[in-house]
């Protein structure tokens, strides 16, 4: 919620000494204690996304899962409260499968994807038990296939197909468009013969389809218009094949606040809207309400999530700018140089102050760096905290080492108790998988 003209969220506070407290922690006192950049968790905010998506859907269809879409955030702990909170967890490399496996996550509540699963990654999933492979093309299906044959097992399996829906928001995070990397398209006549051989293939049992068509969206229509062209396809499939679908994965992509200007939907508007096409698409196509599945991921995690800095040189340019320096940037939040992503902060030591200075917030990488172009700041000195809001989605999970930056650490914070649950890199993290040649000796 916004206050004080900044975006507040979840246990988000402004304490009686100016100092921003999330969690029950002064944010200022976990700079200082973890040191910085510093990637902050909300365990109640998370928790609070995690109920509110379950409920809003359970109340509108009659049998739902809300998959987390593990891209945005994953570690031992994240995955660890996603059980907690009985959501199951969408997984796209063995990285990710290893860590779920790691934090006990159970593997019947997983889902595989990526449009390039190595073998060593379908051979995993068939090991541990995941409980659907999310088929991106037909050499996959083939190479699952074997693979079941060669263990004795098979595999349950969706489908993705590609609606042809391109919705508004950055190409680089659309996905269910005509000109996609992913899926199967419908309008090609690729997802129909995808299922042709799916159903041929003794060594998969073809459970349902998945679609996922864009990332960080508002516009509601989009998730209507994708529900609306699945179930069609389902029923044409039915039709075709004699065969009635019971599972569809509709994807995530609901989007968050980065700034002010942004007013994102509710996750129960999302319910709303889904449930009622999906509703409505059923009794038009005379189909049986399938098994929805969602996989949200950024709109679970990001604004539970923020970072700190520690400010550095100011240097005030007379009729251009002021650049505000901080300790961090590029490495652990690469999204504003990928597509231009924007985002608000505030002087964490002194968040009841009027924002009076203009500057443009940079980082400390050999590039321009910029973490926000233009932000209102209230007067900042050197050494005083930055809070930039936000962070929780495709951050850590993004961040690199670039110029050989130790990656930060993260800290979830509960009730005024901060627990380290990822540990900053040392240098000698930096270096651990370094060989020197024998020759070079």
């Amino acid at each position: 919620m916004p206050g004080r003209e900044l975006m507040l969220f979840g246990t988000q506070q402004i304490g009686d000494d100016g100092h921003l407290k999330v969690g029950g922690c002064d944010v200022v006192e976990l700079a200082r204690e973890f040191g910085t950049p510093l990637y902050v968790m909300d365990e109640v905010h998370l928790r609070e996304q995690c109920r509110e998506y379950r409920a809003s859907f359970a109340e509108r269809l009659p049998v739902v899962t809300i998959c987390f879409a593990s891209k945005a955030l994953i570690t031992t702990a994240i995955c660890r409260i996603m059980d907690q909170e009985g959501l199951s967890l969408e997984v796209s490399s063995a990285g990710e499968l290893y860590t779920a496996m790691l934090a006990g996550f159970p593997p019947e509540r997983i889902l595989l994807h990526g449009n390039f699963k190595l073998d060593e990654e379908l051979q995993m999933a068939l090991d541990t038990g995941v409980a659907r492979v999310v088929v991106d093309s037909l050499s996959e299906l083939h190479r699952l296939a074997e693979m079941a044959h060669s263990a004795g097992t098979q595999a349950d399996v969706w489908l993705r197909v590609v609606p042809g829906i391109k919705p508004q928001t950055h190409r680089y995070i659309q996905t269910g468009q005509i000109d996609t990397k992913f899926g199967l398209h419908i309008s090609t006549g690729a997802a129909a013969e995808g299922i042709r051989a799916a159903m041929e293939v003794e060594e998969v049992s073809l459970r349902g389809l998945h679609c996922h068509i864009g990332s960080q969206m508002f516009e509601l229509d989009s998730f209507a218009r994708a529900a609306e062209v699945m179930i069609e396809f389902m029923a044409q499939i039915r039709d075709e094949f004699a065969v009635t679908l019971e599972e569809l994965n509709l994807g995530g992509g609901l989007g968050i606040a980065y700034t002010l200007e942004d007013a994102p939907p509710s996750i129960s508007e999302l319910a709303d809207v889904i449930a009622g096409a999906v509703h409505q698409a059923a009794n038009r196509y005379n189909y049986p309400v399938p098994e929805i599945v969602v996989e949200p991921g950024r709109s679970l995690v990001g604004t539970a999530g923020l970072t700190l800095y520690t400010v550095g040189p100011i240097k005030e340019i007379p009729g251009v700018r002021t650049y505000v320096a901080v300790d961090g940037g590029l490495s652990d939040n690469p999204r504003p140089a990928l597509y231009g992503a924007e985002y608000t902060a505030v002087v964490a030591n002194r968040a009841n102050q009027p924002q009076t200075m203009s500057v443009r917030l940079v980082g400390r990488h050999c590039e321009g760096d910029t973490l926000i172009e233009e932000v209102a700041l209230s007067p900042v000195e050197e050494g005083d905290i930055i809070a930039v809001f936000s962070t929780g989605a495709y951050h850590y999970s993004m961040a690199s080492n670039y110029n050989r930056f130790p990656r930060p650490a993260m800290v979830l914070v509960r009730d005024g108790q901060a627990d380290l649950i990822v540990r900053r890199e040392s240098l000698d993290d930096l270096v651990r998988q370094d060989v020197m040649p024998e020759r070079l000796r």
